[in-house]
């Protein structure tokens, strides 16, 4: 095993080459450039290609077309340059193009501060195209492992599900120095969990099929199969048409082959939710760290506290808030967006509470601070708002 001291960004970087990612394509956005400088020097000593694009809209077309080209494609960015991605990410999801998408969360709106780390692309993540009609897949890490290990994931899950898979991350993530460590043999690769499918060939006739059928292999341009490929509602043999009947089968498709295959995205961590907890903090990304540390502490001190961290964000993992309980979700923004699908998830009769905040984590003691107000039935009050409003 091999153990460096590295960033977020570098694990990316590791993690995409060691699941076989050939091509990349990106522009320079802090706090994700050292994504794209650590691809420009790493790529060509592993006989791939890195190329910096216009802009992020050309970017994703690329990886787009070097995908359909048969090779494994990756491109990165932080918030403003995530929403460029609208039109290539519907491409890629309508045509069913296996692509990774890293987005680096930083303080929003628009530019923001480049510095900062935030939290204001969850539901973007999830809507990031037009015209719905389509499910996503997005992965959330937590520490430079975290970022390797996901990153990895998201290649193996986006060849089997012909899908864009995003890997939501976070400033404090990406730009955070920690100990990583990779693989030096599959052996130890199997020893991490660490899984990847390599790259076939659709040998067609049946490119769409109108089934949630996964581990088809992707379109590939060439290889003598005839294949087609367009953002336009497709038949079976990848062709356009203004017929309704083959829209209904496309989004269905598009939208079953995840929801159907559950068990093999959702993820979660959960601390002493199995202990009868009053309150339980939910959080995703860096602040989920904090609150493993706060569920730690209070358990200590005796608070009936417990926690839960979506790892994987879409499709939305409602099962976990099945039990009765005061929710209280850590967020790194102002306007509170996981917060309003626990509200959507939690059990009946369940109390379901905001504590947000962008460019900087909550502590420990705020958060307990907090859990012992809402254990008293106290309103949520912060120096920086009267009360709690979102």
């Amino acid at each position: 095993m091999k153990r460096t001291f590295d960033t977020g960004n570098a694990a990316i970087t590791e993690g995409a080459l060691w699941a076989g990612c050939r091509l990349f394509a990106g522009y320079p956005i802090t706090p994700a450039t050292e994504i794209a400088e650590n691809m420009s020097r790493r790529l060509p000593q592993e006989g791939g290609f890195y190329l910096q694009a216009e802009d992020e809209n050309a970017a994703l077309h690329i990886c787009n077309g070097g995908s359909l080209g048969g090779l494994k494609a990756m491109t990165a960015t932080s918030g403003p340059g995530f929403i460029l991605f609208a039109d290539p990410f519907g491409w890629a999801v309508s045509s069913e193009i296996p692509v990774v998408i890293v987005n680096s969360q930083r303080v929003g709106p628009v530019s923001g501060i480049t510095g900062a780390p935030g939290q204001g692309e969850f539901y973007l993540s999830r809507y990031l195209t037009h015209g719905g009609n389509y499910e996503t897949i997005v992965l959330a890490p937590n520490s430079v492992q975290d970022a390797f290990r996901l990153t990895v994931r998201a290649f193996y899950l986006a060849e089997r599900f012909r899908t864009p898979v995003i890997v939501l991350a976070d400033q404090m993530v990406t730009d955070g120095w920690e100990t990583l460590q990779t693989p030096e043999s599959e052996a130890e690769a199997r020893e991490m969990g660490l899984e990847r499918v390599e790259r076939r060939v659709n040998p067609g006739p049946v490119f769409y099929p109108a089934s949630s059928d996964i581990d088809i292999p992707p379109v590939v341009l060439g290889h003598n199969t005839g294949a087609a490929a367009s953002d336009w509602t497709p038949t079976d043999r990848g062709h356009d048409t203004e017929d309704v009947t083959w829209q209904h089968k496309h989004a269905w498709r598009l939208i079953h082959k995840i929801l159907d295959h559950r068990d093999l995205i959702d993820e979660a961590q959960t601390w002493s939710v199995d202990d009868d907890p009053e309150v339980i903090l939910v959080a995703y990304g860096t602040p989920s760290r904090v609150v493993q540390s706060a569920v730690e502490a209070g358990r200590a001190q005796g608070l009936k506290v417990g926690g839960i961290r979506p790892v994987s964000l879409w499709p939305f993992q409602d099962a976990l808030f099945s039990r009765k309980a005061i929710y209280l979700t850590v967020e790194l923004n102002w306007d509170g967006q996981l917060v309003r699908e626990v509200r959507r998830a939690a059990a009946a009769g369940s109390e379901v509470h905001f504590w947000g905040r962008c460019g900087e984590l909550p502590s420990v003691a705020e958060l307990l601070d907090t859990v012992r107000q809402l254990q008293a039935g106290v309103a949520l009050t912060r120096d920086a708002w009267r009360t709690e409003k979102w």
